[in-house]
């Protein structure tokens, strides 16, 4: 604990002791009424363990009341498990095959959201206590009678005892962004039509609010339903339109013009309103539509015209050949009636995905079903999304599951075959001290063990005083649960298991005559479980997300760079295809963002790989979240350029948008071929894109308004190649092993 502040120090075992406090009066309770009221034995063992399995080996995140919620939307499937466990554990080759399915389906659910991934070691752990002696179905009843008094014991003291005060839940979040929005798009409408530094600054910190990084895990709408992707698609607008409203250049002249104004007052309007439904308040529909309107005006005016540099049919008494005039500007008000029109789609994109994420299905229609293609998706559809989104070898979740449920299975079928005494403790060691990298795994083993010996050793001293005095143990048992739960999880892994030695050893001296050899079996377990567990963490993805990062970025990179060729070919030419019925566009590049965001994700929570000399490995000065910024970026870009109807650009335009896409595409395979380099590729370090600054700037003869849409797409992109190397300080929490949360983010799945 050197150099952390006393008062952090005092907060960790305050948040600590409240949640130790809670579990030791469940499991108490639970296991004296049973034990020595009813004389249950078996029901007060699935009572406590039920308790510390949601309350201490868990980790859901959130105040006691949300996590009671999802603890009662859990019971079935704690049932379920108990169940199973029961009528799997009476051959040993059925309890081995179980584990292995069940151990993965579990960790796998770790998809569905940070609190579902908290959840999971709980429910491991009930999965795993029903799996060993004795094998009596016929105790089934009082096992899930016991399980069920737990559970409701842990749910009514998670919500009443001790209230925590709630974090802003992100839909406020986004509310308060949203209203920065609304500021900057009124100044932007009126004299002098520019935003000075401190609203800039106000933009950046208000968009940084809504990194999902930045957000209390608990809080981030990382589920597969509708309102969850809806509001991380409104954060992920938001961001988006406070990024543009800082970058609208200032107008030319004195004048902006009329049809320019309108459209920010009704991003300001439509910004308001997004904020009001946040709150809960009624759909912004009406501005919406205003916006909708004011923007079809303006893609009017500019949609047809043309550069002043372009020859212009027309006379002074009109067109010469009798067709329509045609519109001339300067090109500086070309490219910012592209900039306004691209502030015009964020704030749309966000009023929808607000609206969709406060009123769900019920929201009406008001976008294109790509974009928003899960607005009409039902629940299992979308989970479905989700599952077959990670069931590959190339998602963390799908290599963690498959980690977890092979050492799972290995510790079960040692247990069963070799009858080693308390198999549960070698399941139970193998389950908690496995970790995402094998350098992580053998640390934790080292400490595990260490803290087991003493805990050992304190524990036969126990047995050998009290012998089978029962009260000694009744006794001592809360005040040790209260003192090790408090201590355990602020100390780390080494207190933990040592304190839990001697838990386990006051727990079952009440339920048979103990002797001091229970310490020395219990070390014997914990060793069998922690060489399982390295040897599955070696012989697994020992490097964690390591290189899985690194793989998941280039191949992110590959599919936007064909994103962006392909992009700049139809607009060049008109030729845009529709995505097949059914299927929304952009897909590989889709999937390549969400495995690469949940690389990232547990990436965050891994400390750095250790080399061959034993000191740390030095991170890569790579900045993660530029590079999904870029994915996401490609993929709203080339969404909203190609947009039917496609008109071809002049031939100038046209060469000129097909420059500047090659241009992007070689820096982003540049960037890609440095980060996961294929068998004869030479390797390079990553490499630092600098601009340039005329690269996106050409005014072509005869340009259309399209034509600079592109160039402001294209120049976004090389502007998040620019960040990719530079090591910002997106990157620096990884770089230095500091601790995260690791749930996805999956920002991808709201497109």
């Amino acid at each position: 604990m050197r150099g952390v502040p006393a008062g952090r120090i005092r907060a960790t075992y305050a948040a600590s002791g409240r949640r130790a406090l809670r579990v030791t009066l469940v499991a108490a309770t639970g296991f004296y009424l049973f034990r020595y009221g009813l004389d249950r034995p078996v029901s007060a063992t699935y009572a406590l363990f039920a308790a510390v399995a949601l309350g201490g080996l868990s980790k859901i995140p959130g105040t006691g009341r949300q996590r009671a919620a999802v603890a009662a939307r859990l019971l079935p499937v704690c049932w379920a498990v108990v169940v199973i466990g029961t009528y799997l554990s009476v051959r040993t080759w059925s309890a081995v095959a179980g584990m292995l399915l069940i151990g993965f389906a579990l960790t796998f659910a770790a998809v569905g959201g940070p609190r579902l991934a908290g959840a999971t070691p709980g429910l491991q752990l009930l999965y795993i206590l029903p799996s060993f002696p004795p094998y009596d179905p016929a105790s089934l009843g009082d096992r899930l009678l016991g399980t069920t008094t737990g559970l409701v014991l842990f749910i009514a003291a998670e919500a009443l005892i001790l209230p925590e005060p709630a974090p802003p839940p992100y839909r406020e979040r986004a509310a308060a962004a949203a209203r920065t929005a609304a500021r900057c798009a009124t100044l932007l409408a009126t004299p002098p039509y520019a935003l000075d530094d401190a609203d800039v600054r106000a933009t950046r910190d208000a968009g940084r609010t809504l990194r999902l990084t930045a957000v209390p895990e608990a809080e981030r709408p990382a589920g597969p339903g509708v309102r969850e992707r809806a509001l991380t698609h409104t954060g992920l607008a938001t961001r988006t339109l406070l990024s543009r409203l800082a970058q609208l250049p200032a107008p030319s002249g004195d004048d902006p013009g009329p049809e320019v104004t309108a459209v920010l007052h009704a991003v300001a309007r439509l910004s308001g309103a997004t904020a009001a439904c946040l709150a809960q308040g009624p759909s912004p529909v009406v501005a919406y539509e205003e916006l909708a309107a004011a923007r079809a005006r303006l893609a009017a005016l500019s949609g047809d015209a043309v550069s002043a540099s372009a020859p212009s049919p027309t006379s002074a008494t009109g067109p010469v050949d009798g067709t329509a005039p045609v519109r001339v500007f300067p090109p500086a008000v070309l490219r910012r009636h592209a900039a306004v029109l691209e502030i015009a789609d964020a704030a749309l994109a966000m009023g929808t995905a607000a609206d969709l994420a406060v009123h769900g299905r019920r929201a009406p229609a008001q976008e294109s079903p790509g974009r928003f293609w899960y607005a009409t998706e039902r629940a299992p559809a979308l989970w479905w999304h989700r599952v077959r989104g990670h069931a590959e070898r190339r998602s963390v979740f799908f290599q963690n599951a498959v980690r977890i449920a092979l050492a799972l299975a290995a510790a079960r079928l040692v247990a069963g075959v070799d009858t080693l005494p308390h198999g549960f403790w070698a399941t139970l060691a193998t389950l908690t001290l496995t970790r995402t990298t094998m350098d992580e795994t053998w640390g934790t083993i080292r400490k595990a063990l260490t803290g087991t010996l003493v805990g050992a050793l304190v524990t036969a001293g126990v047995l050998d005083l009290a012998a089978t005095d029962t009260a000694v143990y009744a006794a001592v048992l809360p005040v040790w649960m209260l003192f090790a739960f408090t201590v355990g999880p602020v100390k780390g892994v080494g207190w933990a298991q040592g304190m839990f030695t001697v838990l386990v050893a006051l727990v079952f001296a009440q339920l048979a005559p103990p002797t001091w050899h229970l310490a020395e079996v219990r070390m014997l377990d914990v060793l069998v479980g922690s060489a399982i567990g390295a040897v599955f963490g070696l012989l697994a993805w020992p490097r964690g997300a390591h290189d899985e990062l690194r793989n998941a970025e280039a191949e992110l990179l590959r599919r936007a760079a064909e994103v962006v060729v392909a992009t700049s070919a139809s607009v060049a030419e008109g030729g845009a295809v529709a995505a097949p019925p059914g299927v929304h566009g952009h897909r590989s590049l889709q999937h390549a963002v969400i495995l690469a965001e949940s690389a990232y994700a547990q990436f965050l929570s891994e400390p750095a790989p250790f080399g061959s000399t034993g000191r740390r490995v030095a991170v890569p000065a790579v900045d993660s979240q530029a590079t999904l910024i870029a994915g996401h970026h490609t993929l709203w870009g080339s969404q909203r350029l190609l947009e039917p109807p496609l008109a071809g650009l002049v031939p100038a335009a046209a060469d000129s948008v097909g420059r500047q896409g090659d241009r992007v595409c070689g820096r982003m395979l540049l960037v890609s071929a440095a980060l996961d380099p294929g068998g004869d590729t030479p390797a390079a370090s990553v490499p630092r894109i600098v601009p340039n600054p005329t690269a996106f700037t050409e005014e072509p003869p005869g340009a259309p308004r399209l034509y600079y849409a592109t160039a402001s797409w294209l120049n976004s992109l090389m502007t998040d190649l620019t960040r990719i190397a530079h090591g910002e300080p997106g990157h620096e929490e990884a770089a230095t092993g500091r601790r995260a949360p690791t749930t996805p983010t999956t920002d991808s799945e709201a497109r």
